[in-house]
């Protein structure tokens, strides 16, 4: 598994193939094939092995606390690896790091009393978040490495000339620093979520 990840940081998800990942750790297709019988069985490896560091015992704090940590723990864990959060997109695996993450998520929830009825839906708002999110992040990470983020933000921002609105709205958006945009996103999800919660106090604004 660390060969597969260490390839996936080098070709990226879309050069990583089992026939590489055999020539690189000098494997003959028969052995790595009883480990992983296809591609999809050594993805469904990789995204769960990708959430070990996610599955770590929290620190002790409020119900939307812990959730903003996990949600940032998360992200960190996805951008660490190229292609992370594609890894990981739409596995829906049941390894068991993924397991404990989701018994993280909704041990908060269920403390916080939040409805068991609602608590998937809150969960994959969450995650599809950060996943999105992060895809997005790291997609705009290739693209300046490549040298032509600077033309398609460009063909975005100054190709709307007819208002400045979108331009302001779009250029703001762009150019924020990422982990300042992805806390402000969690903070609107949570938000949402304490509405939900039972006879709880409005949060003060910060």
């Amino acid at each position: 598994m660390d060969g597969a990840i260490a390839l996936l940081d080098v070709e990226g998800l879309d050069g990583l193939t089992t026939r590489k990942l055999g020539a690189a750790l000098n494997v003959r297709g028969p052995a790595l094939y009883r480990h992983f019988p296809s591609k999809e069985a050594l993805l469904d490896a990789m995204a769960d092995r990708l959430l070990e560091a996610v599955a770590a015992p929290l620190p002790a704090g409020p119900w939307d606390e812990q959730l903003t940590f996990l949600a940032g723990r998360l992200r960190a864990a996805l951008l660490s690896h190229r292609d992370g959060a594609r890894v990981v997109a739409g596995t829906y695996v049941a390894g068991p790091n993924t397991r404990l993450v989701e018994d993280a998520v909704f041990g908060i929830l269920q403390a916080a009393d939040f409805p068991a009825e609602r608590a998937g839906w809150v969960a994959l708002s969450l995650g599809h978040y950060v996943l999105g999110h992060t895809i997005e992040e790291q997609a705009q990470a290739q693209l300046s490495a490549d040298g032509i983020w600077k033309d398609r933000k460009d063909a975005l921002v100054v190709g709307r000339p007819d208002s400045e609105y979108v331009r302001t709205a779009l250029t703001t958006a762009f150019d924020a620093d990422p982990a300042e945009r992805f806390a402000y996103g969690v903070r609107l999800i949570l938000d949402g979520v304490r509405r939900e919660l039972p006879d709880t106090p409005p949060r003060p604004a910060d």
